[in-house]
């Protein structure tokens, strides 16, 4: 996929192939939205409570502790039923971050990373859709889907994001980065509404809550998968030589072996590493980014939790409320996008930060059982969510060396949405010292407020002339 393949595109067919692109969130946000943002995290929780109090677990509990205090033994190691899924999270972005860079590295080097996006993407899909299958005492399958989904997802989206830059100059990634997250959170409140329709008459329908929600995880997995099919055919133009640079006298020599290719990116990944200094900007923007995507990662990823466990809220209320960020968050990416045109797109994360800790600040103060005051916040998620995201892809895009934008996004992506560790593991780890989700939910104003801080000395004109001054060392076959 050589940049010179994506320049030569007409803007009839660049346009056809931006439009694929979107519909890849419009795919995954689907999962995101309606099993690891909403209904798996609580649904999980329920059943390790079953599993580890029989007969005693899954009652609703206001402003107190968990429902069942006995612990799970994970390889030995005591675990609150409320803390599985959040230690889940905590472990796949550990991994990640060992496997994503690599992922990246290998998707520089590929002839159709198009493919290999795909690839990660049908096999999360089919994760996905097996939660289905998730009930009774089985919280180790359950525990084992959501780490297999995540991980795929996270693949699949080191290669997505790195794909904005062919196809989008610096000056047009805001507005396109922008676009995309919001036809992701288009698709994500699609389902989301069909299933608030199906847990809401699920009764009717002659489901109890449980089979209800193990449908809407199946619906996701479906859609995730079924849509996935429209950028793996819109993208084909992209494909062709590898990002990566071709040795002199070696441009006819015909594709190298998978082995080879895995070999030669997981080299040049290490060289890359020792190379990171070079680009002090890019590596600071990476810190700042890991602090405050943390904390809103690990807001996404407990809403539900603290919702239902701590506020009292049943699953179609979640629902409801999840729907209404998804909605508005679509509007907000798009107003951060013009923001940003106007003022800068840093400018523009930094006023999203001081709302997120207002945020959070606010979600540890509600009453229990208060669900106007909760579809207010969730309001305010929804304002900035989208800007956050979307312009955090955009400046980072910015910053990266060229030929090597899926290597380093997989960096990025080590910290990206729904792969957050150290906020879910503080978060985890409060809730069990404490038993309570309001500590939990007040400790994460410190990544809000750190990442803030880091991202204002980031020097974004510097790190762009860094990226396009300092060439990489060049890439050699391995032997």
């Amino acid at each position: 996929m050589s940049a010179q393949v994506a320049a030569g595109l007409t803007p009839q067919q660049r346009g056809r192939a931006r439009r694929a692109w979107y519909v890849y969130d419009w795919a995954n946000s689907a999962y995101v939205t309606t099993t690891a943002t909403v209904l798996f995290s609580p649904y999980l929780t329920a059943v390790a409570e079953a599993a580890a109090c029989p007969g005693g677990a899954g009652e609703v509990v206001r402003d107190g502790a968990s429902s069942c205090p006995v612990p799970l033994s994970v390889l030995g190691v005591p675990v609150a039923p409320g803390s599985l899924a959040l230690y889940v999270v905590t472990f796949a972005t550990l991994l990640s971050a060992v496997v994503l860079p690599a992922v990246g590295a290998v998707a520089d080097r590929s002839r159709s990373p198009r493919r290999l996006m795909t690839g990660f993407a049908w096999v999360g899909a089919a994760a996905a859709a097996s939660m289905v299958f998730v009930a009774g005492d089985r919280w180790v399958l359950g525990a084992v889907l959501q780490l297999v989904a995540s991980l795929c997802l996270g693949a699949s989206l080191v290669v997505y994001d790195a794909l904005l830059v062919r196809l989008a100059g610096p000056e047009e990634r805001d507005r396109v980065s922008s676009r995309g997250w919001a036809v992701g959170y288009a698709g994500g409140a699609v389902l989301l509404a069909a299933n608030l329709v199906l847990l809401a008459q699920a009764g009717a329908l002659g489901l109890d809550e449980g089979s209800a929600v193990r449908v809407s995880l199946l619906s996701a997995g479906l859609w995730w998968g079924a849509f996935t099919l429209v950028p793996h055919l819109g993208l084909r133009r992209l494909d062709g030589q590898p990002a990566v640079v071709v040795l002199p006298g070696r441009e006819g020599e015909p594709p190298t072996s998978t082995a080879r290719v895995v070999a030669g990116s997981l080299g040049q990944l290490v060289r890359t590493l020792r190379g990171a200094p070079a680009f002090p900007q890019t590596l600071l923007f990476l810190v700042a980014y890991l602090f405050f995507n943390d904390g809103v990662q690990t807001v996404i990823a407990a809403a539900s939790i603290y919702g239902q466990q701590q506020l009292g809220f049943a699953s179609s209320q979640l629902v409801v409320a999840i729907l209404l960020v998804q909605v508005v968050a679509l509007l907000g990416a798009l107003a951060a996008g013009w923001l940003a045109q106007r003022t800068s797109a840093k400018a523009t994360i930094l006023g999203s930060l001081v709302v997120w800790v207002a945020v959070v600040v606010a979600g540890m103060l509600i009453p229990a059982g208060e669900f106007g005051l909760f579809l207010a916040l969730a309001a305010a998620i929804g304002l900035v969510l989208g800007g956050t995201q979307a312009l955090s892809r955009s400046v980072f895009s910015q910053l990266v060396p060229a030929g090597r934008e899926a290597e380093w996004f997989g960096l990025y992506q080590s910290a990206e949405r729904g792969t957050s560790w150290l906020g879910t593991l503080v978060f985890g780890l409060v809730f069990q010292l404490t038993g309570s989700y309001r500590p939990a939910i007040a400790s994460l104003v410190v990544f809000f407020v750190v990442g803030g801080v880091l991202l204002l000395r980031v020097d974004v004109a510097r790190g762009r002339a860094d990226a396009q001054r300092v060439p990489e060392q060049p890439v050699t076959e391995p032997t």
